[in-house]
């Protein structure tokens, strides 16, 4: 077996259970679930009826570069999204089976995992907290992750100035993820612009994760990609790729359907390993992407469902939590400090009292520098209906309330 397995963690999620295996919620509450950020809204019927009209594309094995048709689509949106020249459907696209499958890969192409002369891996830098694939792409490339706190009182901004020139020296990846998992924060472009220095600086490659782009509460102010950032900076994409995927703009989490855009040296190489990989997107799903892709309205009407469902649940928290309206995505990252409990005796117990699941910040994160900066944090994913996230944030507040009186 491969050694590298060894040093993976258990998911979130697997330390959630075990953290509930003895907890008999408490009778007379249907189980409300803040926990796992699974998109719950309705798919769109344009999607659907798009899926239903290709199934025909079941007899044919799909291209890992996927149909032209669906490049072009997605070069056109990036195009609009984020007021760029055009972008290559043939060279700066790549149509990928979700956004995760896509990050974890895109380490494995881009990793040198030969150590150094002093037998020192090569390094991938992670914010903290972060999305767990990022950690597991690292390892399993040869690689070692090293945490990069974010720091709350600058919006969860993490500070890469504090990170060592060795390590610098030693990087070959670094993950971004604007919005954030699980702080909803969003890079500047002050902090693109140090990102990209430093990646002039050291050679290192920069991975946008931006799955959560399209969930934002200002029509007018979109957050900022790194593209867009690259672009209002005068300088091309050498070194940078974007993710991003239909699952939470689109409400198709199942048809696992993402790409990646950017560096199209990078992307021919990632191309080339995921042709060995065996990971191409269903010609059901690409048709039904092309359908997505093509159409905005039903993400307007996406987007007003959280802008409710925000501006109802984040007043009421408030009362009880340290917890703000965030930059964008669809979670609430809420300090629990005052309760005088820690963040997972605060999700076993509001599981045990109000059966609502939240999910302990210290999962999401890695002690490092010292520190493990999810402690005491708890993330609320808000993708149920308004009347569900009410009355979990109702439930919320009488357990706080409790512990108070």
């Amino acid at each position: 077996m491969n050694p590298l397995l060894d040093s993976l963690q258990p998911y979130p999620f697997e330390k959630l259970r075990s953290l509930f295996k003895d907890v008999t919620p408490a009778a007379g509450f249907a189980h409300i679930s803040f926990g796992i950020g699974e998109p719950k809204h309705p798919t769109p019927a344009l999607i659907r009826d798009a899926v239903i009209a290709s199934l025909g594309g079941l007899s044919a094995y799909p291209a890992t570069l996927g149909s032209l048709p669906l490049r072009e689509s997605i070069a056109n949106w990036v195009t609009q999204r984020y007021g760029l020249p055009p972008v290559d459907p043939a060279t700066q696209v790549l149509p990928v089976s979700g956004s995760r499958e896509a990050l974890f890969a895109l380490a494995q192409t881009v990793i040198d995992p030969r150590r150094n002369a002093q037998g020192e891996p090569a390094i991938v830098l992670c914010p903290n907290p972060f999305y767990q694939i990022y950690e597991g792409a690292a390892i399993l490339a040869g690689a070692a992750p090293y945490f990069v706190n974010s720091d709350p009182a600058r919006n969860f901004a993490c500070n890469y100035s504090a990170v060592p020139a060795e390590v610098w020296a030693r990087t070959q990846l670094l993950y971004v993820c604007s919005p954030g998992n699980p702080t909803g924060a969003v890079l500047t472009l002050d902090d693109w612009r140090e990102l990209f220095a430093l990646s002039d600086r050291h050679g290192f490659v920069i991975a946008s994760d931006e799955c959560y782009s399209e969930i934002y509460f200002d029509e007018a102010n979109p957050p900022l990609g790194g593209l867009q950032a690259a672009h209002q900076l005068g300088r091309g994409y050498e070194r940078l790729v974007m993710l991003s995927s239909l699952s939470k703009r689109s409400n198709v989490p199942g048809m696992r359907s993402g790409f990646v855009a950017g560096d199209a040296a990078i992307l021919k190489d990632f191309l080339l390993y995921r042709t060995y990989h065996g990971a191409a997107l269903s010609t059901v799903y690409q048709s039904a992407s092309i359908a997505a892709w093509n159409d905005e309205a039903h993400v307007r009407e996406n987007r007003a469902k959280y802008v409710q469902k925000f501006s109802t649940v984040t007043p009421m928290l408030a009362e009880v939590l340290d917890v703000r309206l965030p930059d964008a995505a669809f979670y609430l990252w809420a300090e629990v400090s005052r309760t005088g409990l820690t963040d997972t005796a605060f999700a076993q117990r509001l599981y045990a009292d109000y059966n609502v699941t939240v999910l302990p910040g210290s999962y999401l994160a890695r002690t490092a520098h010292g520190v493990n900066p999810g402690r005491n944090f708890v993330r609320m994913a808000l993708v149920a209906d308004v009347d569900e996230c009410t009355e979990g944030a109702q439930r919320i507040v009488s357990f706080c309330r409790g512990l108070a009186g």
